[in-house]
């Protein structure tokens, strides 16, 4: 009896102990990051700006698991256009902190909007939000529409919510969700970049940049906390408010959608009628850094011509 409680214990300890060995994302830690860094109210915040100093201002906001370098492939054909790009990794992602706690809309839209603040940036802004960034963008742009010009969402989370299945269940089951989450996590992402490998991307090594943000502290727990925060907010009446504010909206989806699927499309467009939305065949989630180009097309062929 004593052998099996041992090994129980040991089964039980072996997550959280590998949780407790990962790197801490400190000064150390982002010693040869591009970019720049601010202290914001919830902690440092990576960033970087491209292209011309004088052009209008868009803003990417990344996704769930994957920071800033997502954009890679997005942002010099923005700047090469005129556009003033800003990039910036989420709290709990990339070289920004790793910080404890909820992670639900107000924690998203501060960042971003002290971020902007930091920068001097007001209004006319052009949003560009990826995954979960699609609903943080939407977020966003329901809460200060008159700073928004138009918004793009990618791939948008926000049109429906996790409720069953493992998911739902760490979701929605304190402790024992905590310890699921740390102990299946890392291997289903690690799968899913392996099922990526071999496709067409605009991001170098994108995978094995993925891959190493598993070996961040607090990194799957922020996961855990999005999921539970702004991935489970009702954005029904944020989407409302922006058909009501007339502010453009362009939808982008992939075809082969396996993570949001293609039911989404249809919820924005019960959601917002004005909405502007394209499929890209062949794309998945990924279709940010698989299908670049195709997503260039039809984002520069839809934004408002440069002033």
């Amino acid at each position: 009896m004593i052998w099996f409680l041992l090994i129980l214990a040991g089964i039980i300890a072996a997550p959280l102990v590998l949780e407790y060995r990962r790197r801490v994302m400190d000064d150390a830690a982002r010693g040869s990051a591009p970019g720049q860094f601010v202290h914001l109210s919830q902690g440092v915040t990576h960033y970087a700006w491209h292209g011309p100093k004088n052009g209008p201002i868009v803003v990417c906001v990344h996704g769930l698991t994957t920071p800033s370098f997502v954009w890679r492939g997005i942002t010099p054909a923005l700047a090469k256009s005129g556009y003033r790009v800003l990039t910036y990794d989420l709290y709990g992602r990339g070289y920004s902190d790793h910080p404890k706690g909820p992670q639900g809309r107000a924690f998203f839209v501060n960042q971003l909007a002290e971020l902007l603040a930091h920068e001097g940036v007001r209004d006319d802004l052009t949003i560009i939000g990826y995954s979960m960034g699609g609903a943080i963008s939407t977020c966003f742009a329901a809460t200060y529409p008159d700073r928004v010009r138009q918004l793009i969402l990618l791939a948008p989370a926000g049109m429906r919510r996790v409720s069953g299945g493992l998911a739902g269940f760490i979701k929605n089951t304190p402790l024992i969700g905590d310890w699921l989450i740390l102990a299946l996590y890392p291997r289903m992402l690690r799968r899913g970049f392996r099922a990526e490998r071999d496709l067409p991307t605009s991001v170098p090594q994108i995978t094995e940049l993925q891959a190493n943000e598993l070996e961040l502290r607090r990194f799957i727990p922020s996961v855990l906390a999005s999921l539970r925060g702004v991935l489970s907010d009702d954005l029904s009446k944020d989407h409302k408010a922006l058909a009501a504010r007339g502010i453009p909206v362009l939808a982008i989806w992939g075809r082969d959608d396996t993570v949001i699927g293609n039911s989404s499309s249809g919820t924005l467009a019960e959601w917002n009628r004005d909405a502007t939305q394209e499929v890209i065949e062949g794309a998945g989630h990924g279709l940010t850094y698989t299908h670049t180009d195709e997503v260039l097309r039809i984002m520069q062929a839809w934004m408002k011509p440069l002033d």
